[in-house]
Formats: C-alpha cells, sequence, structure tokens
C-alpha cells in the first residue's frame, strides 16, 4: 500500500485530507513540524509528501529545499496560502511537483493524488518493462542529450543532470517529440495528467528549473525553446550544439 506523509501544523486540516484520503488505497502520516518531516522522509519510503509552506520552525519551503538535495525523486505537493503568490513560485521553483491553494477543494486534492500516485505506477511498470527490452528502446538520444528511461540517468554533453521526477518527465516527453511545440495546457495534460485548466504556472515553473539545468545562458535558451503565443519545444539544433 502506498505510504503517503502530511506536513500540516493545523491540526483540523491534517485531519480533513486524513479523512478524505480514507477512500483512497493508501496509509497516511502526519506530522507537525518540519524537523519531524525531515527525520521521516530520511528514515521511511514515501510515495507522496503533501507540505505546508506555513510552519513552525523549519519552514515547508526549506522542507522542500533538503528533500531534494537527499531525495530528488519524492514527489511533493506544497499547500500554500490563496493569497500568497510568491510561496507557491518559490514552492515550485524549489522542487515542488504541484501545488494547492488552501482553501482547497478536497475533490480537487484527492484527484491531484490520484494523478501522482498513477504517475509514480506508470513509471515503475515502465522501468519494470524496459528491464526486459533492448538497449535502443531503453536510451533516448538526440544530439548531446541522452536520457536513460529505466535509471533515469540524464547525461548532456557528457554531464549528468541532476533532475527532480518531474523535470525529468517534461524533459522525456518534450525530447521525445522534437521541434514539437506543446501549450502549457498540453503539457499540463501530458505530462502531469491534469485536464483543467488554472494551473499552468506549474508548467512554467518546471520549464524554468529545467533551463537552469540545461541551458548555458538561461537567458536565452537553446533547448527549451519558447515559442511565442504558442507554448515550448525541445529544439534538436540546440542540443547537439
Amino acid at each position: 500500500m502506498d505510504k503517503i506523509l502530511i506536513v500540516e501544523d493545523e491540526q483540523d486540516i491534517a485531519e480533513l485530507i486524513k479523512v478524505n484520503l480514507q477512500e483512497l488505497p493508501v496509509q497516511v502520516e502526519h506530522c507537525l513540524t518540519g524537523e519531524l518531516a525531515l527525520e521521516k522522509i530520511e528514515k521511511h519510503d514515501y510515495k507522496l509528501v503533501i507540505l505546508d509552506v506555513m510552519l513552525p520552525g523549519i519552514s515547508g519551503l526549506d522542507v522542500c529545499r533538503k528533500v531534494r538535495e537527499s531525495k530528488p525523486e519524492q514527489v511533493i505537493i506544497m499547500l500554500t496560502s490563496r493569497d500568497s503568490e510568491i510561496d507557491r513560485v518559490l514552492g515550485l521553483e524549489l522542487g515542488a511537483d504541484d501545488y494547492m491553494a488552501k482553501p482547497f477543494s478536497v475533490r480537487e486534492l484527492q484527484a491531484r493524488i490520484r494523478t501522482q500516485l498513477r504517475r509514480i505506477h506508470l513509471t515503475i511498470e515502465k522501468n519494470t518493462q524496459l528491464k526486459s527490452l533492448s538497449a535502443p528502446e531503453q536510451y533516448l538520444t538526440l544530439g548531446q542529450l541522452q536520457i536513460d528511461n529505466l535509471t533515469h540517468r540524464t547525461l548532456l554533453a557528457g554531464k549528468e543532470l541532476d533532475l527532480t521526477s518531474t523535470e525529468f518527465d517534461l524533459l522525456l516527453y518534450l525530447a521525445s517529440h522534437p521541434e514539437q511545440v506543446f501549450s502549457r495546457e498540453q503539457l499540463l495534460s501530458s505530462v502531469w495528467g491534469y485536464h483543467h485548466s488554472g494551473y499552468e504556472h506549474t508548467v512554467n515553473s518546471h520549464i524554468n528549473r529545467l533551463r537552469n539545468k540545461v541551458e548555458k545562458n538561461v537567458n536565452k535558451p537553446e533547448i527549451v525553446q519558447t515559442v511565442w503565443g504558442v507554448g515550448y519545444k525541445l529544439s534538436k539544433q540546440g542540443v547537439a550544439a
């Protein structure tokens, strides 16, 4: 059974989430502080962490940053205040896979969690299948970009990229369709699995994070390019340079 950790200092909100997650086949744990969250995440394997930004002591943003240093593959959904755009931006820039703004719809949170768990299990299933496949099917090579579907190891010009699970999925999707332009809505649907609008900023932040790791000059991106008025694409010429 999948384990989920809720990091929330407001007991009533944590209980609300726990009660509504009973409909899902998951095991839920809860802690009140960022310090305890870091201890738990280090010792246990959680499929998903639901992390509040405003915590006593270590903030959720600091927890997110520290977790990304030790477990870059850990999936994190951050909870932010409705009027705190800066927290959402910082959370995504620090490595959160997604965010929910308080007050949030419980049904939407359930849908987000289902989607993230489905992504995780699809990745596990794909990796199991890849173990029996030949090398050409396991690897994607495009210019100087090399992506190992099985190990999630990614090299660019011989240098290994330190990607989160969502960054990897985003890069793999773009690299699998080089030169094809995708809108934010299309990427949100194809990479995150969300079929509703309103969270396109998630895509923007992940594109920015990805560029920080693959571009020589983030102000003049050559690999992950913006097609103004349309969306984003991965340039064959960019990865060949």
